[in-house]
């Protein structure tokens, strides 16, 4: 079975997960190849060897070029004239007349025409999309191809309308959401006719390479807390910050390691030096995937203040580790969470009420631990990535080849 995968960026340091299913994918038989509509987030000497060598078979819209680009618009608009105004007006009709989105919607098409001839020149008939799903739908309508995305949330819940998602699972031959709470919003948004083409397929994550250490931790030591994450505002990290700001006036020892980039880098910064506690947190910048592990086993606890999110990955990694978990009451976390069972959940938006979690876990080792436990067993139960890839590709069998 041969099967298209059109994502944003690939690899890219916050799409790990995107390179573990289809390297798994392959492994279950399924001929995958990938398209990237921008090249890869880093150089190759900075990639993992799993990265760089995905990197080398990965074709990029943007990174092949202006006159590639040209050639390809020239060869589809001559082979499906039709087709190719078809899906240049259709373009066009996403903008609702907007200038601004007119320029942005043209410029999809035209990821979409070279994405498109790619895929056809390889005779790839079928398309799965991650984070890339307006471009595959004006594809579709360039093209002789069915497409079938997975939906993450929240982000694409936050403007169903602008993001056409109706319109997306409408064309769609199926739609893959990685949570209960995600499917829910699939199907707020579209029509009713089209709900049985989406299905719950979780995420899931390596239990073998994420298996817990023993930690030790020196009495007198501080608490060592630990969040990875993009630095961008639906994480939430200035709450982070004023939780830990309370912790220490509050006369306990802890400190905070933040794992990731991102546009919100300069406010953490100033806010952590406006706040004093330059000591206590540390911005460590971004990580290779495969160095994660060691960030999880040099760590106490594991914190999540989103305001946004699917079900995250990091948060299935730290469970999987056995760190106890605290994280915000939102969207899709309460499936991977239950709360006081395997972790902790608060309020979000609340500093006080992730400080007062911390101090639980601090004050409680024997509940840590007994939590941590109960989180690896829930990942490797339901969150286990062989098997839900593994699910993904009956999917793609039953759906695709039906």
């Amino acid at each position: 079975m041969k099967l298209g995968y059109l994502v944003s960026q690939y690899p890219a340091l916050s799409h790990t997960f995107v390179l573990r299913e289809v390297l798994t994918l392959r492994r279950c038989g399924i001929d995958v190849r990938v398209v990237s509509v921008r090249e890869c987030d880093r150089p190759m000497t900075a990639l993992s060897p799993d990265e760089a060598e995905e990197a080398q078979r990965t074709f990029s819209v943007i990174g092949a070029g202006a006159i590639h680009a040209l050639l390809a618009n020239v060869r589809v608009l001559c082979r499906h004239p039709l087709g190719y105004l078809s899906g240049l007006l259709y373009a066009w009709s996403l903008s609702r007349g907007t200038p601004r989105l007119l320029v942005r919607y043209t410029w999809y098409f035209l990821e979409a025409v070279v994405a498109g001839n790619y895929f056809e020149r390889h005779a790839v008939a079928d398309i799965h999309t991650h984070f890339s799903s307006t471009v595959v739908l004006i594809l579709a309508r360039v093209f002789r191809v069915r497409y079938s995305l997975t939906v993450h949330g929240s982000g694409e819940f936050v403007d169903v309308v602008g993001f056409h998602l109706a319109e997306k699972v409408a064309g769609a031959h199926f739609v893959a959401t990685i949570g209960q709470y995600g499917m829910s919003q699939v199907m707020n948004a579209s029509n009713s006719a089209h709900w049985h083409k989406v299905v719950v397929l979780p995420l899931g994550v390596d239990v073998d390479a994420f298996r817990p250490k023993a930690r030790e931790r020196e009495p007198e030591g501080p608490f060592r807390l630990l969040s990875v994450g993009r630095l961008s505002a639906p994480k939430g990290y200035p709450m982070l910050i004023e939780a830990v700001v309370l912790l220490r006036g509050r006369g306990r020892n802890v400190r905070l390691t933040l794992v990731g980039d991102g546009p919100e880098r300069d406010t953490l910064e100033k806010l952590i030096a406006l706040r004093a506690v330059g000591d206590a947190v540390r911005l460590a910048g971004a990580c290779n995937h495969d160095r994660l592990a060691d960030y999880y086993d040099a760590s106490d606890a594991f914190v999540l203040s989103s305001f946004l999110e699917g079900v995250p990955v990091v948060l299935m990694e730290a469970m999987a580790m056995e760190l106890p978990c605290v994280a915000t009451w939102i969207t899709g976390i309460p499936e991977l969470i239950d709360q006081g069972v395997e972790g902790l959940l608060v309020a979000p938006a609340s500093a006080a009420a992730l400080a007062t979690a911390v101090e639980r876990l601090m004050d409680d080792p024997d509940e840590a631990r007994r939590l941590g436990a109960a989180a690896r067993r829930k990942v490797i139960a339901k969150y286990d990535l062989a098997t839900n890839v593994g699910r993904l590709a009956t999917e793609f069998r039953a759906r695709l080849l039906s």
